[in-house]
């Protein structure tokens, strides 16, 4: 009898005090935004899926993002808790009514990496993008970048597009084809792999916020592929909304669809340190949330990813903190106002 009498307290508790329901940021189990976790085959009824790579076996300077699916998603409890608390919320950064009702997301986990293996980790990669994005748009959680490339060809496999466009917000263009040191499959090549892929060429390719050095004919390189470069001179001559304008039309034109990949360390390193191939003169936070919100308007945007989160070079917290209010801000423009 006593058995049966405490089994349903916690139940009367819940129901009988008001605020039970409400989930602080930092309790519960970490998921994206607080999303129930579903199976991965699950989520033809959601807006948006998220899954992490926590991967940095490609990496050529510092490595750390395996831990960035992980603070993602604990980052982005605030944001789940103030819905939550307030229910409808205006942003004051854009000034629009937000109803995060009317975002679904679920989150499938970790997709499973091989530290040792990165042929395997990135067969894991376009398996499980795949299967997301035939059923939803995909969100991935980096991870060193070169996990894009097959994250990118997962996506063209699982939706069956033809041809997608791709806009890369980065301090560095990662278009090295070959390497002596690392070869032809790391973090610095992903956009040649990208380009070489039967989905896409440099034409539908747009960087956005570049600079540091690259090769000294990089900027003839860029002419005879067609590649859409705006650096981070461009974005101070002309503004930012200007310039990720273009570059999502150029994207976008004569494409089925576009990808969009953000590298944290476009974004200063005196605002987000927490990367490991940290360059200055980058965009501001400001800056980086306004493309985000530009992207996110924009319909032919069907996947995005967030990549090179190093949380442990950045003991604020910032950089993770950033990085979640990034995907928040593309999600709630796209399915929220």
């Amino acid at each position: 009898m006593r058995e049966n009498e405490q089994r349903h307290r916690a139940a009367e508790f819940r129901e009988s005090v008001p605020g039970s329901d409400v989930e602080l940021a930092y309790a519960g189990y970490d998921t994206f935004l607080k999303a129930d976790p579903r199976e991965i085959g699950d989520v033809t009824d959601v807006d948006a899926a998220v899954l992490g790579v926590p991967y940095d076996g490609a990496v050529s300077n510092r490595p750390g993002t395996r831990y960035g699916p992980g603070a993602i998603r604990e980052a982005s409890g605030w944001w789940a808790y103030l819905s939550e608390y307030k229910g409808g919320l205006t942003n004051m950064q854009t000034g629009k009514q937000v109803n995060f009702d009317d975002l679904t997301v679920a989150d499938v986990g970790d997709v499973p990496v091989f530290p040792m293996d990165l042929e395997t980790t990135a067969e894991s990669i376009s398996a499980h993008v795949a299967t997301v994005a035939s059923q939803t748009f995909p969100v991935m959680l980096g991870g060193d970048h070169y996990c894009t490339f097959p994250a990118f060809r997962g996506f063209a496999e699982g939706t069956g597009h033809d041809r997608i466009g791709f806009v890369q917000i980065d301090a560095h263009t990662d278009t090295v084809s070959e390497s002596p040191v690392f070869g032809t499959d790391f973090h610095g090549s992903s956009t040649a792999r990208i380009a070489d892929s039967p989905y896409v060429e440099f034409d539908s390719v747009s960087q956005i916020g570049i600079r540091g050095y690259e090769s000294p004919d990089f900027f003839d390189f860029a002419d005879e592929t067609g590649l859409n470069l705006f650096t981070m001179r461009d974005i101070e001559e002309r503004g930012i909304v200007p310039v990720v304008e273009a570059a999502i039309e150029a994207a976008a034109e004569d494409t089925d669809a576009v990808y969009v990949s953000f590298d944290i360390d476009a974004v200063d390193p005196s605002v987000a340190p927490g990367t490991g191939t940290p360059v200055p003169g980058g965009l501001s936070s400001h800056q980086a949330l306004k493309t985000m919100e530009v992207l996110g308007g924009h319909d032919e945007v069907e996947a995005v990813d967030m990549m090179e989160v190093a949380p442990r070079y950045d003991s604020t917290e910032g950089t993770e903190r950033l990085a979640s209010y990034l995907l928040v801000t593309l999600l709630e423009r796209k399915f929220a106002e």
